[in-house]
């Protein structure tokens, strides 16, 4: 197991098979940093286009089509004082016709950033209102099937811009590996954001990122899942929002069946009854809908997975 310390000289504003940035194996851990999603750095340089611009890619030894690439977020902290927002919540989901109240121009909002205290806050729309910070990764995934390249605008199977606010420091994630070395991006670092992401934006920021690596071999999932201490979740990603729905629900029965050895009556009872469901991204092109149930449910039925 080795730690790198990567810094990046471009970004890439598509997850595709492009030519890797740095060669890891699987137990490594690699610190390095991404950029605001207008393509701005720790010190508010613009050094790229803008478009969620991916750190990336890294390839991992021995990850093959079939497998299961492991990544978990070790730190996710931003580096510098200032984010910034959309300033309007976004008209799919609003009624048809719905009037704003206002005309906002073409500049974003900019919000202060208190590292040292972990706060942000608007002070000229929510004065007086202080939030904690909650710093999440809103796009990262592994290379798609088939040699493409597909922007960060949207999501799949894969992973891609999901912009789940539960993807956050200390969770771990589990993607379908589909090119050789797994082809591993990440970036669009939100300080906070709102479920939905319904303005367009997190409070969007350049970050410090640690994450550390692993492969489960011939392991085939369908869609993103990852766990935290409290659950195991899958994200599901494609529009419109009941097909997210589908997606995130067939692969959470599958992971119980298949990894947790309940029986399909179980799986089926089990999330009728205590099932959750979590609303990721619903402003870009593919929606995500996160579906996850409680670890200390499973642990009550006495089911376990070998990792």
């Amino acid at each position: 197991m080795a730690h790198h310390e990567f810094t990046p000289d471009h970004y890439h504003t598509s997850i595709g098979w492009h030519e890797p940035v740095l060669y890891i194996a699987p137990g490594d851990s690699v610190a390095t940093n991404t950029v605001d999603a207008r393509g701005q750095d720790r010190r508010g340089e613009k050094v790229t286009e803008r478009g969620n611009p991916m750190t990336g890619p890294f390839y991992v030894k021995g990850a093959e089509a079939g497998d299961t690439f492991v990544v978990r977020f070790d730190k996710l902290y931003p580096n510098r004082d200032w984010g910034w927002t959309g300033k309007r919540i976004a008209s799919n989901v609003l009624d048809p016709g719905f009037e704003a109240g206002f005309q906002p121009d073409d500049e974003p909002l900019r919000w202060p950033v208190d590292l040292k205290a972990g706060t942000t806050g608007q002070p000229d729309t929510l004065p007086g209102l202080q939030l904690p910070l909650c710093p999440m990764v809103g796009c990262f995934g592994v290379a798609p099937p088939r040699g493409q390249a597909i922007s960060t605008a949207t999501s799949s199977t894969y992973g891609g811009n999901m912009d789940y606010r539960g993807f956050v420091e200390g969770v771990t994630v589990y993607l379908p590996v589909e090119a050789p070395g797994a082809l591993f991006f990440l970036g669009d670092g939100h300080a906070i954001q709102g479920d939905g992401e319904i303005v367009g934006t997190g409070v969007d920021i350049s970050f410090d990122v640690t994450f550390s690596v692993d492969l489960i071999k011939d392991k085939r999932i369908g869609w993103p899942r990852a766990e935290n201490e409290t659950h195991i979740l899958v994200a599901g990603n494609a529009r419109p929002l009941d097909q997210c729905v589908e997606h995130a629900t067939s692969e959470l029965v599958r992971w119980l069946e298949e990894d947790y050895g309940l029986s399909a009556q179980t799986a089926h009872s089990l999330l009728g009854q205590c099932v959750e469901y979590d609303m990721g991204n619903v402003f870009d092109p593919a929606y995500t809908m996160v579906c996850k149930i409680e670890k200390a449910l499973l642990e009550q039925l006495g089911a376990k997975r070998d990792y």
